[in-house]
């Protein structure tokens, strides 16, 4: 592939609902623009840009995927996005290195729930959007049911520069709205231009009239020459589309079958001629150290972000690049600003699918790959030291969706660590920690698709198999009454024996008092040597629990009386004597379990907060409040059990059909109610909990 200056480029991010056929037009972009010659299937397995295994097996996106190709001499760099919402870092990354997006739909479907999440996540950026209403070939497709929920959800501002000729088995073409011409197709992948069909006429002049009031009101001089009551010129209404796309008021619609290739060319044409140029764009940032606002047009001293990494055990890790000024050479110097280190740059590729393509020099605006940086990750900042900028970090959604992992095999467990922080490097959205109650090691992500497909890559990539379960719940126990409580250990087995003997008082102590030791002995009744053995053996025997081995908190323990023997008394002797008048004491002391409760906080639309109060209350959550925060969107805010919590983010996704999003963080602990308790404490038994 020839080299591109800025003006020639385009970087558009193909985004929509999983289902859509991202992929397949993806297809069929690349076989128009002849980099293929012949279209691959989704359901074979035999697409240029899911060729991941997990991809080919489940036959859906899982990473986004460059596919860059030539049209009418300009390089076009697609990016195939995942339409689930369990892979939204791959999206989020994605639309901060393109310069405008596609949004597909369904023609049967229409506007869903993931549609309406790209779109924000388009809007919040201010990226210039077209929109595809792809499979108009498919039974129950409706054009114009699509563009009214469309205008519905994202207002009056879609305008179709397109209509369909027919619709399901008899889909062949459209219209264009511009240049008032026809295209079908004859088969083959083969089109004609014809004349618009009568039966059309109408519809194409309302359509059309819809179009023209919207690109007048985009530039002051059309909009006084359409007030005048004069026609505006084929031309005319092609500069208003521009300037409206690339302030992103207007987002035109196009229609088309990617699975029949029909409409496919014109939408490339499209690309070109509507949606903005690189060299026009001006990226914001700021100076590392004085935080000045800065600015980077194309023509400036070389800036970059990584919007993307992946690892392969054999090539190491992959860093794509999207360059917004200056220019990226094979065999050069960068520095990471995000970092403070110097990076060395090897050869310079670009990557179509999994295909590599070496690149002699990456213009501004261009996205390249680059192997073997040794510092750099996703969301870095790459510049020349001496001119620094540092980009706004990607912003990942919070994973919420918690499990436990385990090695299969026992001597894999050194290998897991490399295996995670590699995986972790492709995916921003994995967290990974060592819970220090249960001893667990915890893995957060999305959703449970999300830790599934992590599972399979990890064994792919890097041999080993990892078991995913639900994690242990920190239980406490603790004391409801007081109560004193003699222990004595007294063993004689020939020379020296063994004899301790302690006298204790436990006392419940308020929600987060923890542990408190205190002694207060008189008359030497024990040794003062022996007192720090006393307070060892209770720590311990409260580190074990008594219930169902969890650990004991919020109880005073006060050493009063006891005795010794001059000869048999030793540490050891005191230490299991206080251990084993603790555990009596306890039992005796009404313990009860205790469970982590969380303030959980549920963003959700209005018309849902009755659902998820509902929810969790039976989740045996505590409402404690709901407020709008405008936009049609509520907050409730509750405390709610640790135990109910680990699969909410699945929970949450069913009952709000993916539109809720919520946080939780550790508040308290709280008695667990009697029969749960039971249930804990029985279970905790059969598996052999020591008590």
């Amino acid at each position: 592939m020839k080299e591109y200056r800025s003006s020639n480029l385009r970087n558009v991010g193909l985004i929509s609902h999983g289902g859509a056929g991202k992929t397949s037009l993806t297809e069929s972009l690349l076989f128009n623009s002849g980099i293929i010659s012949r279209l691959g299937k989704v359901d074979d397995g035999t697409t240029t840009t899911d060729f991941e295994p997990e991809e080919v097996r489940r036959k859906v996106t899982i990473s986004t995927a460059l596919a860059p190709c030539e049209w009418r001499e300009h390089k076009i760099n697609f990016v195939d996005t995942p339409g689930y919402s369990d892979f939204v870092a791959e999206v989020k990354g994605s639309l901060r290195a393109v310069d405008s997006a596609i949004v597909l739909l369904c023609a049967a479907a229409g506007v869903e729930v993931e549609t309406e999440k790209v779109w924000n996540y388009a809007e919040e950026l201010a990226l210039p959007r077209m929109v595809f209403i792809n499979k108009m070939d498919r039974e129950n497709a409706d054009f114009y049911a699509v563009l009214d929920k469309m205008k519905n959800s994202f207002g009056d501002r879609i305008i179709p520069v397109q209509i369909p000729i027919g619709a399901e088995e008899s889909f062949k073409g459209v219209v264009d709205l511009v240049n008032m011409t026809a295209v079908t197709s004859i088969g083959s992948n083969k089109y004609k231009e014809t004349v618009i069909p009568d039966e059309l006429a109408d519809s194409v002049l309302t359509a059309r009239q819809q179009l023209i009031e919207a690109v007048a009101e985009m530039d002051d001089d059309l909009l006084t020459k359409y007030l005048d009551g004069e026609e505006l010129t084929n031309d005319e209404i092609k500069f208003g589309l521009v300037k409206g796309v690339s302030e992103a008021k207007i987002y035109p619609v196009m229609c088309g079958s990617a699975f029949r290739n029909i409409g496919i060319p014109q939408l490339m044409d499209s690309v070109l001629e509507y949606l903005p140029s690189p060299d026009k764009r001006v990226v914001a940032g700021k100076h590392p150290t004085t935080q000045e606002m800065l600015e980077r047009r194309s023509t400036d001293p070389f800036s970059a972000m990584v919007f993307k990494t992946t690892a392969d055990p054999f090539v190491g890790r992959l860093s794509y690049i999207r360059v917004y000024s200056g220019a990226l050479k094979p065999d050069s110097t960068l520095f990471n600003m995000s970092k403070g280190k110097s990076e060395r740059i090897g050869n310079v590729f670009t990557l179509r699918g999994k295909h590599q393509e070496t690149l002699t020099s990456v213009h501004a605006g261009d996205i390249a790959v680059v192997a073997k940086l040794q510092e750099t990750g996703t969301g870095d900042t790459l510049c020349e030291k001496d001119k620094p900028i540092l980009f706004e970090p990607i912003s990942y959604p919070k994973p919420m969706f918690t499990m436990c992992l385990e090695t299969k095999n026992k001597g894999d467990e050194d290998k897991i660590g490399n295996a995670l922080s590699r995986i972790i490097d492709e995916d921003p959205t994995i967290k990974v920690k060592k819970d220090s109650e249960t001893g667990q090691l915890l893995v957060n992500g999305v959703g449970e698709l999300h830790l599934d497909i992590m599972a399979e890559r990890i064994k792919r990539k890097f041999g080993v198999e990892i078991l995913l379960k639900p994690p242990k719940v920190p239980y406490r126990e603790t004391i409801r009454s007081s109560v004193k409580i003699e222990g004595k250990h007294k063993k004689q087995s020939g020379g020296h024996g063994q004899y301790g003997h302690v006298w204790l008082q436990l006392d419940p102590l308020a929600p987060g008092g923890n542990f408190e030791f205190v002694d207060s002995l008189f008359g030497g009744s024990v040794p003062r040597q022996y007192v720090p053995a006393v307070e060892k053996g209770v720590r311990e025997a409260m580190t074990g629990g008594i219930l169902a081995g969890f650990p004991m908190v919020d109880v005073k323990v006060t050493l009063y009386d006891g005795s010794y023997h001059t000869v048999d008394s030793s540490e050891m002797a005191f230490k299991i004597a206080s251990s084993s008048a603790l555990r009596k004491g306890a039992m005796q002391a009404k313990p009860v379990l205790l469970e982590p409760v969380c303030n959980v906080e549920v963003k959700v639309p209005e018309y849902f907060m009755g659902d998820v109060i509902g929810d969790l209350n039976g989740k045996r959550g505590r409402i404690q409040g709901m407020e709008p925060i405008g936009q049609g969107l509520g907050v409730v805010k509750a405390q709610v059990p640790m135990s109910e919590l680990f699969k909410y983010a699945i929970d949450l996704r069913s009952i709000t059909q993916g539109r809720g999003t919520f946080d939780m963080m550790f508040s308290h602990y709280e008695e667990v109610p009697q029969r749960l308790a039971e249930t804990i404490i029985a279970s905790n038994k059969k598996a052999g909990t020591e008590i």
